[in-house]
């Protein structure tokens, strides 16, 4: 666990102003009005401090690729993310951990927990397509998550309060050993891995 700290406001604006490529340039008070208007300015600080330091990495890095756009079966900020493309590059980048293509089967080899137990870092999924786990996100704290949701928007941060999330959601999973000394999950065989039709049918 990290020790109690403040988290350097200009270290949360250097890596959205690094990583945002489709989102529109903002200055250091804009960042900050739109940090706080989202209610991320206080959370990243509360990860700091509450979380391991590969939790609040892979959350630090998720929140770097706002406004990046979806691409069903996307898998990198070059083309854009579908949803399990965007979860699995976050971990791939951060952790070292490739997780599983699908959704689905990113909920099948993780640990199922309690939706009070989620902490940051996190995965959430979502029944979107009329069938379990056909959707998922990073949760970030504070009920939100960060997620690819469909054709035609970007990466996001979205409140899983509202009724459209609150009725679809499917469960709450961590990945072993929560973020921190994670082992490789077991490698599925190439047709399990091909790209997933994952989307948010809002």
């Amino acid at each position: 666990m990290l020790p109690p700290m403040r988290i350097n406001f200009f270290l949360v604006a250097l890596l959205l102003s690094v990583n945002v490529q489709a989102a529109p340039q903002l200055n250091n008070e804009d960042m900050e009005r739109f940090l706080i208007d989202k209610g991320l300015l206080a959370k990243i600080g509360q990860v700091r401090q509450t979380v391991g330091n590969k939790a609040s990495e892979l959350v630090f890095t998720a929140m770097g690729f706002l406004g990046v756009p979806y691409l069903r079966g996307g898998t990198s900020v070059e083309t854009g993310f579908d949803c399990s493309g965007f979860v699995r590059a976050m971990y791939q980048e951060t952790i070292g951990l490739i997780l599983p293509r699908s959704a689905a089967q990113q909920a099948a080899a993780t640990q199922k927990i309690d939706r009070a137990d989620l902490q940051p870092g996190d995965l959430v999924f979502f029944n979107t397509m009329r069938r379990a786990f056909s959707h998922v996100g990073i949760y970030v704290g504070d009920g939100k998550f960060i997620h690819s949701p469909k054709p035609g928007s970007e990466v996001r941060v979205e409140d899983m309060g509202i009724a459209y999330w609150k009725n679809r959601f499917d469960g709450a999973r961590r990945v072993p050993n929560g973020g921190n000394a994670m082992p490789a999950l077991p490698a599925l065989p190439a047709a399990a891995n091909a790209p997933a039709l994952e989307t948010v049918s809002r």
